[in-house]
């Protein structure tokens, strides 16, 4: 397990984790594709390869976890760890030996073992346990929510620098996809079906999606009570808004609405020209947001605050078919664990799935979007089948959310304040969002836009 320090012009010097292995002597100095050269001291140079193209050491890191093994480094040692969910999963001795990688785009590696656990291995690391491990792991043994994957084990580096979080093993969820693949598959029927009959026609089509939905917004509010199930341990206690929080909580909102409303001004000429206008005005707004933010947060925030999914959205919930399971609480891995781990209110996750819903329903109208979807004209026609099926999406989800919530303490008391946070934080998000696209995805800006305008023209 080699681990790389990567320093950058600007920012902090982030910590990656290699594993690799010996592919034979070194023959000369000529680089050869896929592999790394290492010098040691002495001066002898090792050939190295990705390991997690090798299935006997796939197949030596779930044994290793079984077994509960210490493995010294030079620097250090790895620890492997099982917890009790890991003999309830059942994996066959025929599953370890052949290991099957996941491909697709990931911040992480995943390998599964048959269709009974899957491993995930950490690229970028860092001093700290992972949420994504954590929250697991209070999920799995202390909340025993079971709409999750149960964490089965997990690997930590442990050396000068602290422990860090190498990889989880999890249950491996049977399913059809994740929510977003599904939701793009029904949306593309509802715009084929809006183009042959008429919007209400299509709209009672979906009429199971949205019983769909609203069972996601039944589990999220499980998932949340569940999170704010235990005040015996510290991290995740729920602790209520203090005013110093608040007065962070508000900085924070606007170094990131300064930083993104700059970066819109200077990278204007790359927005697309049918959203020009609209990214023109807003620009010229920052000061309503900022407003915006500073009247949400004048009065103290009633409610809690807990530990969250923190970076929850479609991708994040897979469909099986008949239920939906939720995955991967690492949180955004652009921020600090430590970051990651700070309690907030529950209702930033429910502003993510909204945020989702818009970006389903407007993604056909900007470019293809999985297997099913099609692209559709940018006309005012589409848009607006777009708006009715994301408010309908958007309704269903909340009164679910808010049916299964019920009383629950981390909720503020009053309608109005739940409005009143749950608004905040989608202003926050679709900030957020709108600084993402720009530095990645610049022909998306006009969803965040939208989604700024839409909030500023709103009352509160």
């Amino acid at each position: 397990m080699v681990l790389i320090d990567v320093s950058y012009e600007e920012g902090a010097t982030e910590t990656y984790a290699l594993p690799m292995m010996r592919t034979g002597q070194m023959q000369a100095d000529e680089p050869e594709p896929g592999v790394l050269t290492i010098r040691e001291n002495g001066g002898n140079a090792i050939r190295m390869r990705n390991a997690l193209a090798d299935e006997e050491f796939l197949s030596s890191l779930f044994e290793a976890v079984q077994m509960n093994l210490v493995l010294p480094g030079v620097e250090g040692q790895i620890r492997a760890s099982s917890t009790a969910a890991l003999r309830m999963l059942d994996v066959s001795p025929q599953a370890i030996r052949n290991p099957k990688p996941i491909k697709g785009e990931q911040s992480n590696s995943s390998i599964a073992y048959g269709d009974r656990a899957i491993l995930k291995v950490l690229r970028r690391i860092e001093p700290g346990v992972n949420p994504d491990l954590e929250v697991g792991l209070f999920l799995t043994e202390k909340a025993h929510f079971p709409h999750t994957p149960p964490v089965a084990g997990f690997l930590e580096y442990e050396g000068k620098r602290g422990s860090m979080t190498l990889g989880t093993l999890q249950g491996f969820v049977v399913n059809q996809g994740d929510a977003w693949r599904y939701t793009s598959g029904e949306l593309a029927k509802f715009y084929d079906q809006c183009e042959r009959s008429s919007e209400t026609q299509a709209l009672s089509a979906l009429g199971g999606y949205f019983d769909n939905v609203r069972q996601v917004g039944r589990r999220t509010a499980e998932l949340h009570r569940a999170l704010a199930s235990d005040s015996s341990t510290p991290e995740f206690t729920p602790e209520p808004y203090t005013e110093a929080f608040q007065s962070e909580l508000e900085q924070n909102c606007r170094e990131a609405t300064k930083h993104v409303f700059n970066l819109l001004r200077r990278q204007m000429s790359k927005v697309p020209p049918e959203y020009r206008t609209a990214a023109q005005e807003l620009a010229s707004r920052e000061g309503d947001v900022l407003k915006r933010f500073r009247t949400m947060l004048a009065r103290p925030v009633r409610g809690m605050r807990t530990r969250i999914h923190g970076d929850y959205h479609l991708g994040q919930v897979l469909y099986t078919g008949s239920d939906f399971v939720i995955i991967d609480f690492e949180g955004e891995p652009a921020r600090p664990i430590a970051e990651r781990r700070i309690k907030r209110s529950p209702l930033q996750d429910v502003a993510g799935m909204l945020r989702s819903f818009q970006y389903a329903a407007f993604a056909p109208l900007l470019a293809a979007v999985g297997d099913n979807a099609q692209v559709f004209r940018n006309d005012a026609e589409h848009a607006q089948w777009a708006h009715t099926w994301e408010g309908l999406a958007s309704e269903s989800f909340l009164a679910a959310y808010f049916e299964t919530s019920g009383n629950a303490s981390y909720l503020p008391p009053t309608v109005q304040e739940r409005e009143l946070v749950l608004r905040l934080q989608l202003l926050e998000k679709s900030v957020y969002e709108l600084g993402y696209e720009l530095d990645n995805r610049p022909s998306w800006v006009g969803i965040p836009l939208e989604g700024i305008r839409s909030l500023l023209f709103a009352g509160g």
